[in-house]
């Protein structure tokens, strides 16, 4: 079992090309596994992660709902944005500048084949990120991500979680708020909740700007805990 994770840290990228890039990953591991499988080889499968921002974009999950997008086509266009429609589970969300997301493309064989466990994995390494900035996060009952204020009046969502696996290989991931022009969600019901408001890093803390290499560093410490994986880079 290979618990070495590929970071690649692809800075500012167009989200249909990072989406390319992930599908290209994953049916790499994919197709190793079906070869294994096919000529009773033992092949080591890798594991990789991507941290990437990406340009202003809302996308779909499989199961969302388109009207809860905002916008008509041409207002995409004015304020700058695209929209895609994705195969990741969830409903609809931003991504922006100033936004961390992270894509594990892991071969959960590696690890545990258990896709909830991943799951809170994800959202735990948050969850403990955000805690180290003193903020007190968590999940809320039936809804994805993880949240500030759960149970209160005031909950907002910081980070947004969609993920897709196919043969216990994993793609997309999460996306955290740390420096994020908030007024880009209002074009949206974000992840298709209504009357829930949506936060970034910077906002809570009161500061114009969190530097996002710190934030990127707790990130990848925590999750390798959690999975007692080691990450590499080229």
């Amino acid at each position: 079992m290979n618990k070495k994770i590929q970071l690649q840290d692809l800075g500012l990228k167009d989200y249909k090309a990072t989406w390319e890039y992930q599908e290209e990953l994953f049916k790499g591991v994919v197709d190793l596994k079906i070869k294994n499988r096919r000529e009773e080889t033992n092949l080591e499968t890798p594991n990789y992660f991507l941290f990437v921002e990406h340009p202003h974009v809302y996308t779909l999950g499989k199961s969302g709902d388109l009207s809860n997008l905002l916008l008509s086509e041409k207002q995409l266009e004015a304020k700058g944005a695209t929209f895609y429609k994705i195969n990741r589970g969830g409903d609809i969300t931003y991504h922006g500048p100033g936004q961390i997301v992270g894509y594990p493309i892991l071969d959960l064989e590696n690890f545990f084949t258990d896709i909830h466990k991943y799951l809170r994995f994800l959202e735990e390494a948050i969850i403990l990120t955000l805690a180290e900035y003193g903020l007190d996060s968590g999940r809320s009952a039936g809804e994805t991500g993880v949240w500030l204020g759960v149970g209160t009046p005031f909950a907002r969502k910081i980070c947004a979680l969609g993920v897709r696996a196919s043969r216990w290989v994993t793609m997309h991931g999460f996306a955290l708020n740390v420096n994020v022009d908030l007024g880009y969600f209002d074009n949206i019901i974000p992840c298709g909740i209504r009357g829930k408001a949506v936060t970034s890093l910077n906002v809570e803390l009161g500061v114009e700007n969190v530097n996002e290499s710190a934030v990127k560093e707790k990130i990848l410490n925590h999750f390798s805990n959690l999975l007692g994986a080691e990450f590499q880079t080229n």
